[in-house]
Formats: structure tokens, C-alpha cells, sequence
């Protein structure tokens, strides 16, 4: 059966505007989409869900959850995509796109043949997952225009019925559609986020052209993954777990952001750096750090802790090395023992020391080819415990493919 979506329903307000409150607290767009497609999923018992951003003419592929698949290698892929379809009447989500209006089918098996789009069989056939009952909602923003579409998937039952797959309810679709009413501006927010840091990544390539904005989302997805692979070894609460796997994600991307403060002499020297230009060149984690000097922001925190201290070594022979080189008074308040060594250096720092590294060795420069996975890890295994620190090795060391999935999404030009 094929028919529109219910309109939303006044008794949902208090339940979509707490939770859009508590989106006001994440930075990152991943973080964003996650927490709405949850709650879209919650609410209307859907066992699986993805989220699609509007870019252009098309639906960029940018969310997904599966419980059914959950941890299974379709799933982990499927998170870092580089996908698209174009908006139009052929698939489902281009359809809701290109009208505007949201679509409940229950059995996607028995579409009528005079349906407007079709369904795409590929990921069920690539997975064996069995794809029944679909909820389609478009997100608008207050300008008219859909900025997202979300697609929930397989309505389950409840108590003896909960695996058992059906059609969504109305009700169901009453909640889901004024969520995807308030989405748009979270959306938004976080679209305006990740703008505002490649902006800033930009300015550094401008500057160093090994700064590129495909760089610095890797090192913030693999920052990102090592995060939350170390914290669920840890039992971190889940609540702090997602909330810094938010902010990391986000403060890792401006980790060299001050080399804008370096001379272009330095930084583009072709050959290799006197002690003088070198001692230069180590203060853009100073450059860096001083950018968020004056933030009060848990996320600058962050940013300032990463700029500074990424270069630190876990065994203390990193930089800045403060009494070797002392700060300018403005950022002398990131000083303290001189070099960093161990846990005193921020975990956020510790991390992005080796996404930082791992990616350089996997990426080709005009002095080096790209290094295989497979010798980029066993340097850093080898580094264990003198560059790195050894819990942050043994977290990367568990993402296994996630880093490959990583690469296909931000590639080299």
C-alpha cells in the first residue's frame, strides 16, 4: 500500500523540542544526523534509518543505522559512503526530494506498477537484509527548501512482536514528521559548522598545500573512530562518549590551522630546514593554540589542546618544548612542564598525534610515495609507548577496515 504521511500531531511538541534542545550541545554534522535519526527510529520503532543531505541536484548518502546489521562490514561502510542519487522520480528519497512531500509504503515487495519511483534492490542484495515497510520524510528549512531527506526502515512490532516487521502507524508518522519539521535547523547548524572549519583548513592550504580539506577529515573521522574504540574500552559513559566523539571529530580538522602564522619561506622551503627555521616552523602549534585562546567553549577548549600538543611525544621529546622556546605572554597560559610527557599530554592531542601521522604515511607527497596500511601500522606499532601512546595504539590498532572506509570518502584530488 502506497500513501501519504499523517500530519503531525500537537501532543509530540514538549517530547521533539527536548530533544532539540539537547542538540544545541553537538558541533559535528555526523553527531547531529545521529542523534536525530535515533530519535526519528525510537519513535517510530524503525529498525534501521539513513539520513540524505541535499547537495545540488542530488541526495548525498550522509547517515545510516541498522540494528539488524549493527557491527556487520555493509553498516561500518555504509557510515562513510561517498554516495549520491539524483532528485527526481526514480528512487524514493529523490522522489520525496523533488516534491516535498513525505510517503509511507508498507510493502516496498508489492509497489503498484504505476508508482512514481521504484525501489532500489542493491543493498538488500549486497547484504541479505529484507527491506518491507518504508517512512520518507523530506526536512525543509524555514526558506521552503529541503535541506535533508530521512528514510526510516522495517516498522517493528512491540512485547511478543517486536522482531516482527509491519507497516508504519500513523502515529508514527505524526512524531517523525514534526521532528523532521525541527531538524532543518540543527541541520543547518552543523552544515554551517563544518563550513565554517574547511573555511579555516582553506587558509592554511593557502599557505601549505599539504593542508588539504580531504586531510583534515580524515584525520578528524580516524581521530573520531580512535575515540570512540578507546572509550568503549574504557566503559565510558555513553553520554560523554558521544558527546566528545562530537567534538573531536570537529577539533582534530584545525589541528594545523597555525601554519597560517608561519612565513611562506619556511613553509614552502623545498629543501630541508635550518635548527633556526624549524624552531619557527614547531610555533604554529603556538599560532594554532592562540586562536582559541579567548573561547570559552568546550569544542575551542579542545581545538586549542589539539593545536598546541599533537606534536607532543608520548615519551617526552616532542614539541613545543616551552623552556627550550618561550611563549608569547598570549598564550602562555597553554605553558607547563616542557616538553609534555605521558597522560599529561591531552588525550584529544594523544589521539590526533597518530591520525595525524598514520594519515601523512598513507598519503603520497612530492618527496614520498603513499605508504601501504600495512607499513604505516607497523610503524606505529613499532612507535608504541615513545611517539604514541599505547592504549591510543591499541584503539586504532581494533578499527580494522573503518580506516580504508575512511580514505574512499575523503580522497586525494
Amino acid at each position: 500500500m502506497l500513501r501519504p504521511a499523517a500530519k503531525h500531531s500537537p501532543r509530540t511538541v514538549a517530547r521533539i523540542l527536548e530533544l532539540f534542545s539537547s542538540l544545541r550541545e553537538l558541533t559535528s554534522l555526523d553527531a547531529i544526523l545521529e542523534r536525530i535519526l535515533s530519535e526519528a527510529r525510537r519513535l517510530s520503532r524503525a529498525e534501521a534509518g539513513t539520513v540524505f543531505l541535499r547537495e545540488g541536484g542530488n541526495l548525498a548518502f550522509s547517515f545510516v543505522q541498522n540494528d539488524r546489521l549493527a557491527g556487520s562490514r555493509h553498516v561500518t561502510e555504509a557510515v562513510y559512503q561517498n554516495a549520491c542519487l539524483p532528485i527526481d522520480g526514480d528512487s524514493i528519497a529523490g522522489h520525496v526530494a523533488h516534491t516535498g512531500q513525505a510517503v509511507i509504503i508498507d510493502d516496498v515487495r508489492s509497489l503498484p506498477p504505476d508508482a512514481p519511483f521504484r525501489f532500489n534492490t542493491a543493498f538488500d542484495e549486497r547484504s541479505g537484509y529484507q527491506t518491507r515497510s518504508i517512512l520518507t520524510l523530506p526536512v525543509i528549512n524555514s526558506r521552503g527548501a529541503v535541506v535533508a531527506v530521512m528514510q526510516l526502515i522495517n516498522a517493528l512490532g512491540s512485547g511478543k512482536s517486536r522482531r516482527q516487521v509491519g507497516p508504519f502507524s500513523s502515529g508514527a508518522a505524526d512524531f517523525v514528521a514534526l521532528l523532521a519539521h525541527h531538524a532543518a535547523a540543527a541541520i543547518e547548524a552543523g552544515l554551517m559548522t563544518r563550513e565554517m572549519v574547511l573555511r579555516m583548513v582553506r587558509m592554511a592550504e593557502m599557505r601549505d598545500p599539504s593542508e588539504t580539506g580531504p586531510h583534515v577529515q580524515r584525520v578528524g573521522a580516524y581521530a573520531a573512530e580512535i575515540y570512540q574504540a578507546l572509550a568503549t574500552a574504557r566503559g565510558e559513559d555513553a553520554g560523554v562518549l558521544k558527546r566528545t566523539k562530537d567534538r573531536i571529530a570537529v577539533a582534530a580538522m584545525l589541528h594545523d590551522v597555525g601554519k597560517v602564522g608561519v612565513p611562506d619561506g619556511i613553509l614552502k622551503k623545498p629543501g630541508p630546514l635550518s635548527a633556526e627555521e624549524r624552531r619557527i616552523m614547531c610555533r604554529h602549534t603556538w599560532h594554532g593554540a592562540d586562536l582559541f585562546r579567548d573561547s570559552t567553549s568546550e569544542l575551542d577548549a579542545m581545538a586549542a589542546d589539539i593545536a598546541a600538543h599533537h606534536h607532543q611525544r608520548f615519551d617526552g621529546t616532542g614539541y613545543p618544548d616551552w623552556s627550550a622556546d618561550p611563549l608569547p605572554g598570549s598564550v602562555s597560559g597553554l605553558a607547563g612542564p616542557s616538553p609534555l610527557k605521558g597522560r599529561a599530554i591531552p588525550l584529544a592531542a594523544r589521539i590526533v598525534a597518530l591520525a595525524d601521522v598514520y594519515d601523512a604515511l598513507t598519503s603520497r607527497r612530492v618527496y614520498k610515495p603513499a605508504w601501504t596500511d600495512a607499513e604505516a601500522r607497523a610503524y606505529i606499532a613499532g612507535a608504541s609507548g615513545t611517539h604514541f601512546d599505547p592504549e591510543v595504539v591499541s584503539a586504532f590498532s581494533s578499527l580494522g577496515k573503518m580506516v580504508h572506509v575512511v580514505r574512499d570518502r575523503y580522497p586525494d584530488p
